[in-house]
């Protein structure tokens, strides 16, 4: 028999989606390389790197220096995704071990959400290509928060499913993920879909894959909550 996990309080796990869920990398790179010199924006790879977990206004900032106005934030954002979704259109693949712990956590009575900077639109085409929404009590979308590593988005996640942040466990790739998790308070597993473990070393667990997560790994974190 599988081992189980066991749950002596109300837990919540807060999942980021792009690079977590789903390796989007290549398709937002492409799109970014792409719609960014259409509007006279120079797109330069290593900004880009730098860009993993942050909503669209964060991205537009680090190319820009901060200099764009919101005209045309929004302008450069709406073709960005509108190519984003092209890419990722039927190509939707969950990275190993997501869908197995997504499954272990709910038949553990662990309270799910999505928590990502990704626009409604993306995060809908993702679940919906997944048939993922049965696992999340609440879908949050980072579109007019603060951008990681500002807590907000999880902030509001751990909020609406109705645990504290010291009781959450955020799933997250990203440097600006795992920021803004410790910045919420709560603890984190970091797979190094886009970033090395080295650079991942401020969350609590990092694995290469969560295929390779342990049921013993993550009982011990719930147990240190």
């Amino acid at each position: 028999m599988a081992p189980t996990l066991s749950l002596s309080s109300p837990f919540g796990v807060l999942w980021d989606l792009d690079g977590t869920i789903v390796d989007t990398g290549d398709f937002h790179y492409q799109s970014w390389e792409r719609a960014l010199p259409e509007f006279g924006i120079p797109f330069s790879p290593e900004k880009f790197q730098r860009t993993f977990g942050m909503t669209n206004e964060g991205v537009l900032a680090v190319f820009t220096d901060g200099t764009a106005d919101p005209a045309l934030v929004d302008a450069v954002a709406e073709r960005k995704e509108t190519l984003f979704r092209d890419l990722l259109r039927g190509n939707v693949r969950a990275l190993p071990g997501v869908v197995d712990w997504l499954a272990r956590l709910h038949d553990a009575g662990v309270r799910q959400a999505l928590a990502s900077s990704a626009p409604p639109a993306n995060i809908d085409l993702m679940l919906d290509e997944l048939t993922l929404r049965p696992y999340f009590a609440v879908v949050v979308s980072g579109t007019g928060l603060p951008s990681k590593p500002d807590p907000a988005v999880f902030l509001r996640a751990a909020e609406r499913i109705g645990v504290a942040p010291s009781q959450c466990v955020v799933m997250e790739d990203a440097l600006a993920g795992v920021g803004a998790a410790k910045n919420a308070g709560m603890r984190c597993i970091a797979v190094t879909t886009t970033n090395p473990a080295e650079a991942l070393q401020a969350a609590d667990i990092v694995v290469e894959r969560l295929d390779q997560l342990g049921v013993d790994d993550f009982q011990r974190l719930l147990d240190d909550v």
